[in-house]
């Protein structure tokens, strides 16, 4: 099998294991992960982060972002000719679906990447490696190679696999938080 089939493969087998668990079970594993997000280094010490709005499977950020948006400047992504543009969020009542119906802010002010302390990035898998493979689009990629900002990768032990194929254009994390780790 080629990268492309592999990735194929491994997209399904994730998406598989994401049903098998509840919102109740994601909301509580996605708390002891942000839980230690917090903890580390790079968290207290960004004042500028981006973060995504989770859609359904993923580590679920609602609740930190609400918690932490007034003590830090948080910025969400928002898809734009192919591209992520991170803009500043407001609060909850600043919000309107984008594209694919994830929230993102109304507002039209774009912050330059290399303003950006730390980026907070999800993930279909991640490997021990800190490699990182999305749903192949490329938008992260394509924001991250311009970006100097830690890179924080968040996903359930289960998206943790041996090897996750990656590209030259890939861009590794330089952590990777799951509810009982941090790589």
């Amino acid at each position: 099998m080629d990268k492309k089939e592999i990735k194929k493969t491994i997209r399904k087998e994730i998406a598989h294991l994401k049903k098998n668990h509840t919102m109740e079970w994601q909301e509580k594993m996605s708390a002891l992960i942000l839980s230690k997000l917090e903890e580390t280094d790079q968290f207290r010490n960004a004042r500028s982060i981006a973060i995504y709005h989770a859609i359904p499977g993923e580590v679920q950020t609602e609740s930190f972002i609400n918690k932490w948006h007034k003590a830090k400047q948080l910025y969400l992504p928002v898809i734009e000719n192919d591209f992520l543009k991170l803009q500043p969020y407001h609060g909850p009542d600043n919000l309107k679906a984008g594209v694919f119906g994830i929230l993102e802010p109304a507002s039209n002010h774009p912050v330059d990447v290399s303003d950006i302390s730390l980026i907070i990035v999800p993930g279909v898998a991640f490997d021990k490696n800190r490699n990182r493979m999305g749903r192949g689009k490329g938008y992260y990629d394509k924001l991250l190679k311009h970006s100097q900002a830690c890179k924080i990768g968040i996903c359930y032990e289960f998206q943790l696999i041996d090897e996750v194929p990656s590209e030259s254009f890939d861009v590794p994390m330089d952590v990777v938080i799951t509810e009982s780790k941090v790589i």
